[in-house]
């Protein structure tokens, strides 16, 4: 009886909790859709079960102390309802672990699966990100490892205290059991969920090897997560409300009627051969000059609300909030997913050419628009090559008849002259400077109104 009535309690105190957080029907969802019902925590949330899981992830304290119960935690089942927890929100945050438990270092059975079937070259790449505090970030790293070489797996994993970053490939076999296990592994328990990993057609052999390392942010923004943390990132929008918003914005944009940025928080080889219509996209060549890039235009985002976007939603977290840390913008928003989840739900949608990936493949492709050309001739072209001077590592679009005329290098510095190299004392080799680098700014600096790439199809 004492259960029952301290479960009521509960209830009728998340009933309570919600309302007070509810969003009025005339201001639902930023794209003018009704899909958003209740925001918390600067998150947009459309269905009932993320409402659960946000609120028992991270407002159960709160919950218990309405219903006279304490700070303590949540029902059992993780449900501030006391009924089953949801299998997966796509309205759930991406980090923020209430708990810190231990982390697991169980490595699946695979004696059941085929040696062929676990190296098989047909496959896929992941794509994932999970931001939660971890406590023994070299545990985590060492359990990572093995596990990726227990299933044959190849590509990166970026480990820290603040989460952890990977894009690996291999077998469907062997990524359908990573993504079991990294959903069994506890520290990532009602964080991590299966809607998190984004997949792609390839395979073990898109990597040259596997990279498990430390580091001190799972993204490379060059900013302690500490000053600007994850936690205050923007609200982040389906790829549904995503989709209404860059619509609602290209319609305002060509009467100039826009108060919204649609911006690009890539570097500029990938934003070159696919990115959204009319978005503002910097011509920076790594995502740590990113913070130095908003520095330098703060005037361009003052009062704006700024929509944005990357490949898989991880450069977002930490983007959206050092722009927010500014406050110089009306609000931010961001892409929950990436380009890789809208493309799920809209192939054809407002983002034309191919999805730059970090891998051997280059690109993956959802349309059949080519918005690039070729370094040389001109000719629609968007395939990516290494520059063929030994010690550049710069991309170049060059088309198959000027690569026979052996026009293969990015520039042509490096297509007239072997690269001359210099060492250091420590015997660490330097590349030289090429014409491509040398005339690059490193942080471009906006003038006047936003430059803004193609709105039209």
């Amino acid at each position: 009886a004492g259960r029952k009535q301290r479960a009521a309690a509960r209830r009728k105190a998340f009933s309570l909790f919600v309302k007070a957080k509810e969003v009025p029907a005339a201001s639902r969802c930023p794209g003018g859709g009704e899909g958003v019902r209740w925001r918390c925590c600067r998150q947009a949330f459309e269905e009932l079960p993320g409402i659960h899981r946000h609120v028992a992830l991270h407002h159960s304290g709160d919950v218990g102390r309405q219903a006279g119960l304490g700070a303590g935690p949540a029902e059992p089942s993780g449900s501030p309802a006391g009924g089953p927890a949801p299998a997966g929100s796509a309205a759930r945050p991406s980090g923020h672990s209430c708990s810190n438990p231990e982390i697991s270092s169980a490595l699946p059975d695979t004696s059941h699966v085929s040696h062929d079937d676990l190296t098989s070259q047909v496959g896929e790449v992941l794509l994932y990100y999970c931001y939660c505090e971890v406590r023994d970030p070299e545990k985590l790293c060492a359990w990572q490892k093995a596990l990726c070489q227990h299933l044959h797996l190849t590509g990166k994993v970026r480990v820290a205290s603040e989460g952890i970053n990977g894009t690996v490939g291999g077998s469907k076999v062997a990524t359908s059991l990573y993504i079991k296990v990294m959903l069994s592994q506890p520290l990532f328990k009602n964080i991590l969920c299966q809607e998190d990993f984004k997949s792609s057609a390839g395979g073990a052999h898109c990597f040259p090897d596997l990279r498990v390392g430390l580091f001190k942010e799972i993204v490379p923004m060059g900013i302690d997560p500490k000053i600007v943390s994850y936690k205050e990132t923007g609200i982040h929008l389906s790829p549904q409300e995503f989709h209404r918003e860059v619509e609602q914005y290209l319609s305002q944009a060509t009467q100039g009627q826009s108060d919204t940025i649609l911006l690009d928080c890539r570097n500029f080889y990938e934003s070159k051969i696919g990115h959204f219509q009319g978005c503002l996209a910097p011509d920076i060549r790594k995502f740590s000059y990113f913070p130095s890039y908003v520095d330098e235009n703060l005037e361009l985002f003052k009062d704006k609300r700024v929509l944005m976007y990357c490949t898989g939603g991880i450069r977002c977290e930490r983007g959206s909030a050092y722009l927010r840390s500014k406050a110089v913008c009306r609000e931010v928003y961001q892409l929950k997913g990436g380009i890789h989840k809208y493309l799920e739900e809209f192939p054809d949608g407002f983002y034309r050419g191919k999805l730059f990936v970090f891998d051997d493949r280059y690109a993956i492709c959802s349309n059949e628009d080519i918005i690039s050309a070729c370094r040389y001739c001109g000719v629609l072209w968007d395939q990516y090559k290494l520059c063929s001077s030994q010690h550049c590592r710069q991309l170049v679009l060059t088309c198959p008849s000027c690569c026979n005329k052996g026009l293969t290098a990015c520039c042509p510095v490096c297509q007239e002259k072997e690269l001359k190299v210099t060492s250091r004392a420590s015997g660490q080799t330097l590349k030289e400077e090429c014409e491509c680098t040398r005339r690059r700014p490193k942080v471009p600096i906006e003038h006047g109104s936003p430059r803004m790439l193609d709105t039209g199809k």
